[in-house]
């Protein structure tokens, strides 16, 4: 479905509604941009806390998501990342990603924002050389890709477009403030193949949100101990024209608008080509990644999305993980068996 059918108001009761959503964000946004920060976060980690106690069904789901992922964490620590992580999530979207326009410039990002291992990154950067930028929904993910563009490094990131036209035109021009460019996914493969081939280097720097679920038609690689469908344009595109894959996020410090970008991985060509499957390679490498993201920093992870909703036909039918993909699990040069048994038995009781 393209965007223009998706964003069409030809429905006037749909625009009615769309409206009735976006001018009171749209006047909260202004609200908040006459308040300090470190206020309004206070405010949106209230209301987090009070949407996590009334909507039971999604704390929920958060909180087996976190048990299921991390089997060493008690029940009542389960329950406490489950209500930081929908705190987190209502400061990033109610403070942060309206502030960053004003925070984040060529002259103030310092205070704001910091590097850390993200060393090699940054020197491929500066190179100019066309490469694929992998983070999760994990930290800021809206930060990252934003304050790399705001320092000069041109970017073109992925994203999906909102269902209210109104709303995803405000957002997008958030977005799009210092220089950052957002191609919605729609019908985005062609665009992308044609931008790695053009010289505009924000066309050759690709940013993904890559920990979404794919559907039935994605490829499953393990994440937390279990099998999670992911896309396979990512490796695909790596593999074709041979691009190194850097994973890294923005990480919060402490609970004022303060982050540190952080890189988790950095691989090319030279590690998958001797590999059996490459493409199964390089998807489970860089979901490897995000899930080192998402234990360094727990609470900041997005754990209410259905991340794991789609599963293998195999799994489905209720029979034994094919000796193929296990053959393939075993193969990865990260497995253990530790983590083998829990893929086993997961597909197992599923």
């Amino acid at each position: 479905m393209s965007t223009q059918i998706r964003n069409s108001p030809s429905d006037p009761v749909r625009t009615l509604r769309h409206l009735a959503e976006f001018l009171p964000l749209r006047a909260l946004g202004a609200a908040i941009q006459c308040v300090d920060p470190d206020q309004n976060l206070r405010t949106a980690a209230t209301f987090g806390t009070i949407y996590g106690r009334l909507t039971s069904s999604r704390t929920d789901r958060a909180r087996t998501n976190i048990l299921r992922s991390l089997p060493e964490t008690s029940e009542s620590e389960a329950d406490r990342i489950a209500i930081e992580s929908i705190r987190y999530m209502f400061k990033m979207f109610l403070v942060d990603s309206l502030a960053m326009p004003r925070l984040v410039n060529p002259r103030s990002w310092q205070r704001h924002v910091e590097f850390d291992s993200f060393t090699s990154g940054a020197e491929l950067l500066a190179t100019d050389k066309p490469a694929l930028f992998i983070t999760g929904h994990c930290g800021n993910w809206e930060l990252l890709g934003f304050t790399l563009a705001a320092l000069g490094f041109p970017m073109t990131a992925l994203a999906r477009p909102l269902d209210n036209p109104f709303l995803d035109r405000w957002l997008l021009g958030l977005r799009e403030a210092r220089g950052l460019r957002v191609l919605t996914k729609w019908g985005a493969t062609d665009k992308i193949v044609s931008m790695l081939e053009g010289d505009d280097p924000a066309g050759r720097r690709i940013g993904f949100i890559a920990d979404q679920n794919a559907g039935n038609g994605g490829l499953f690689v393990p994440f937390f101990g279990r099998l999670a469908s992911s896309y396979k344009s990512i490796g695909l595109l790596a593999m074709r024209y041979e691009l190194p894959v850097v994973a890294g996020f923005a990480r919060r410090l402490g609970d004022r608008f303060q982050y540190r970008l952080e890189m988790v991985d950095h691989f090319g060509p030279e590690d998958w080509c001797d590999q059996p499957d490459p493409l199964f390679y390089v998807t489970a490498r860089f979901n490897r990644a995000i899930e080192t993201m998402v234990r360094s920093a727990p609470e900041q992870y997005l754990w209410i999305h259905r991340r794991w909703k789609s599963r293998p036909k195999w799994e489905t039918a209720g029979k034994p993980m094919p000796k193929s993909l296990r053959n393939r699990l075993e193969g990865l040069p990260w497995m253990d068996q530790v983590t083998m048994d829990r893929l086993v038995a997961d597909g197992a009781k599923s």
